[in-house]
């Protein structure tokens, strides 16, 4: 049971929460080479997890660990809805697959390590990570990108056009995309 002391802990770990929404969201800076392709996906992998954390005392940070449950995941492709989408589009035109089971009170307490360890009451996470595979001179390639790739991307293949992309530091991500013209797959 959360002690008072631990009331703190919830609605900071509701804010991580928040924030952890946002660290799918990051940002791959345009600075490399800029190619050209026809042929490319655009990618949001939505997964839903549940999350608890478990501490002694949970104003004492180093005794403060945390636990993930199950999780789902589902493929968000060009922005069509993929089989399996429960959920959809949200306010990001994704689609969502269904809640994973959330812990029982048994797999909570299993997960204990002491008799005297707190914990919170289990938290859902939302994680979005967007990647684009594209050809490019013979090859097919898979790179990490931002939201604002994924979506323009995502128009640019419901209008058939070709892309332009911008590759991030060591051309490890995709920066920026642009759609150019119209093109035929």
């Amino acid at each position: 049971m959360p002690t008072a002391g631990s009331t703190w802990f919830t609605r900071l770990s509701a804010l991580a929460l928040g924030v952890g929404l946002l660290s799918g969201c990051e940002t791959y800076p345009a600075t490399g080479n800029t190619i050209t392709t026809g042929t490319y996906e655009a990618m949001a992998t939505v997964t839903y997890t549940w999350q608890v954390d478990y501490a002694r005392s949970f104003d004492q940070r180093r005794t403060i660990r945390r636990e993930t449950f199950e999780s789902t995941s589902l493929v968000n492709r060009n922005r069509v809805r993929p089989e399996g989408a429960v959920t959809g589009p949200d306010d990001e035109g994704l689609w969502w697959p269904a809640l994973p089971p959330r812990p029982t009170a048994d797999e909570l307490e299993e997960r204990r390590r002491e008799a005297i360890e707190q914990r919170t009451d289990p938290i859902l996470q939302k994680n979005v990570d967007y990647a684009i595979t594209f050809d490019y001179d013979g090859q097919r390639r898979t790179l990490p990108t931002s939201r604002s790739v994924y979506r323009e991307a995502s128009r640019a293949f419901a209008d058939q056009q070709a892309l332009e992309l911008t590759f991030g530091p060591g051309d490890q991500s995709i920066g920026a995309a642009r759609a150019i013209a119209n093109f035929d797959r």
